[in-house]
This record gives C-alpha cells, sequence and structure tokens, in this order.
C-alpha cells in the first residue's frame, strides 16, 4: 500500500474538516505558515520573505480583518486559507497545506470554501511568485487568469491572478 494510495481514501471520504479558525489557532498556523513558505523561500533563494518573518502579534492582528479558514485532520491544523473583503473584491491570502498532504486536493477545496464564504464579492484576488509554477497551475485550474505582474526586487515577480464571480 503506497503513501498516495492511503493519501487518494483520505480525500475519497473526506476525513478532514475546514472550519472558520480562531485566535486561538494562532500558533499552529503560524508554524503550519512557516513550514509550508519554507519551499517557497528555496524557489527564490529568499529566506526574508514576509511568510517566514511574520511573528505571533502580526498574525493575532490579522484576525482583526481577515476571515482565516483551517483543514482539520486528527485535530491538527494541516491547511489554511484567510481572505478580506474591500470594495466588493476578495482579497484572498497565503492558502499553505502541510507539504505531507499536498496535491490531493486540500488546496482545492480551501479555495472553494473561501470563495463561498466571500461569494457576495464580485470578483477574487490573489498573488503568488512568477517563480511558483504549482500554485499558478492550481489558481489557473480554479478559473483564476493572471492580470498583472509587478517586480518587487530582481530575484522576485509577483503575479497577481483574479477571477470573477460567477455566482453574481
Amino acid at each position: 500500500m503506497t503513501l498516495q494510495y492511503i493519501l487518494d481514501g483520505f480525500m475519497q471520504k473526506k476525513q478532514f474538516k475546514i472550519h472558520e479558525a480562531a485566535e486561538a489557532d494562532c500558533i499552529e498556523i503560524l508554524a503550519l505558515q512557516k513550514l509550508c513558505y519554507l519551499q517557497e523561500a528555496e524557489i527564490y533563494h529568499d529566506f526574508s520573505i514576509q511568510p517566514l518573518t511574520q511573528t505571533y502579534q502580526e498574525l493575532k492582528d490579522e484576525f482583526i480583518k481577515y476571515i482565516f479558514l483551517k483543514c482539520l485532520f486528527n485535530q491538527k491544523i494541516i491547511g489554511s486559507v484567510r481572505a478580506l473583503e474591500n470594495a466588493k473584491t476578495c482579497f484572498i491570502g497565503k492558502l499553505i497545506v502541510h507539504p505531507d498532504y499536498q496535491n490531493i486536493g486540500i488546496g482545492r477545496e480551501l479555495m472553494n470554501q473561501i470563495e463561498y464564504k466571500f461569494s457576495n464579492s464580485a470578483r477574487f484576488e490573489l498573488f503568488t511568485g512568477s517563480e511558483s509554477v504549482k500554485n499558478i497551475s492550481l489558481y489557473q485550474k480554479l478559473g483564476y487568469n493572471i492580470f498583472k505582474r509587478e517586480k518587487i526586487k530582481p530575484s522576485l515577480e509577483l503575479v497577481f491572478l483574479e477571477k470573477i464571480n460567477s455566482r453574481l
């Protein structure tokens, strides 16, 4: 029995639960965020990126403005995403899934749930690094289109993607 076989069964049985996160989840979400963004830091050879340097207090402060979702498996947070709405645009940020649970649909489900949570938004917007091919591919499969690129520094270009809310 391979790990992929087990993970496929895990997804088919929906053995994970997605809930709105609470401020009490900050420590666990921050630890997961730092673990997940190590992959991004390695792509760009830059370990000073904001998701890795964000403090507990900074994350806690985000709970005032953002809605956080968490994905639980065996009472452990294995994924998260956050968003806020401004001027009928839902800004989605920091989609993270524990490396052991990637590529089995958890990121897709978190995105679906955050879009549902903000179903009155006219559009959804997010960004990722231009070299983050897996991220861009996932977002494009979910109906997002690149609408802007922004060079942050010589080693980092951000790609901005948007999706018009077809439910409205």
